[in-house]
């Protein structure tokens, strides 16, 4: 009896001290992002760094302006979310009720795969297949562009929302879905007014994950968006904060760098804000 009490104190410190180690890791960064990013926003100032129109980090007279930026990475993972995460959530609903065992066995495993592609092959294949193919059927000049990069993003937060999903509506008691189907209610009518409901937190959980990944792409946005700090457009070539922290930081310097750590922290604040707002209205829901 005192050696299993024993076991149990020391697995519930080794959880203690990793869940620490966690929250210590983000404290970190986020102190490390706060020192590092603050210095160029009180020398550029905070209103011309997010509402200037203009980047010109190199130029003679430098400006360092990232509301393009901003816009484009807002657009892009909205528009992202608008085609991923209905495509996910059918998706998710048809596996995890409708579909017979092997079709199920087999699109999990198109969906995991999909998962672990890395994200410059994304990128290889949509600047070789889908910037092209968007040059043509549209007859502009450049394939690469913010519709490009919201396709790219919707495509690659597809496997999170659908195995998250997934998860959360398996996870709902088949005693709901009986009762339903005991009052007269169809199979449809049941997934979609029982277990959907019932699953919600899990599949706001996997929006979340989607809009993460999302905002947080870097490689393969860059590589079909055409990384040129424009007002965003549908059809023109952008640059989102992501990419524009990782196409100038290996050769940036002095106050270019200081100004690349901001941005790196509005995008930080940008992830934090989501979470913090999808988890209040989940709170909210359930008082």
């Amino acid at each position: 009896m005192k050696k299993n009490k024993m076991i149990e104190r020391a697995i519930h410190g080794a959880f203690l001290i990793l869940g620490l180690l966690t929250v210590g890791c983000v404290l970190l960064i986020t102190i490390y992002l706060v020192i590092s990013g603050i210095p160029a926003i009180t020398e550029i100032g905070l209103f011309d760094f997010l509402f200037g129109a203009k980047w010109a980090s190199t130029a003679d007279e430098p400006s360092y302006g990232i509301l393009p930026f901003i816009l484009t990475s807002v657009y892009g993972t909205a528009g992202a979310i608008l085609i991923g995460v209905p495509i996910g959530f059918f998706a998710a609903v048809y596996l995890s009720k409708m579909a017979n065992p092997k079709v199920k066995a087999f699109m999990e495993g198109a969906v995991s795969l999909l998962a672990g592609i890395p994200s410059v092959v994304y990128g290889l294949v949509g600047m070789l297949v889908l910037v092209p193919a968007v040059r043509e059927v549209f007859d502009i000049p450049d394939g690469a562009s913010l519709f490009s990069a919201i396709i790219i993003l919707a495509i690659m937060i597809l496997p999170s929302i659908i195995k998250v999903s997934m998860t959360a509506l398996e996870a709902v008691p088949k005693e709901y879905e009986d009762a339903s189907l005991a009052l007269g209610a169809t199979p449809v009518e049941t997934y979609f007014r029982v277990s959907v409901p019932a699953a919600k937190s899990g599949i706001a959980a996997a929006v979340v994950l989607g809009v993460g990944r999302a905002i947080g792409e870097a490689m393969a946005v860059m590589m079909v968006s055409g990384n040129v700090p424009n007002m965003p457009s549908l059809f023109q070539s952008v640059r989102f904060l992501t990419t524009a922290v990782a196409s100038e930081m290996s050769y940036s310097s002095g106050l270019q760098q200081q100004a690349l750590f901001s941005i790196a922290l509005v995008l930080f604040l940008f992830i934090m804000l989501i979470n913090a707002t999808l988890n209040f209205f989940l709170k909210k829901e359930k008082d």
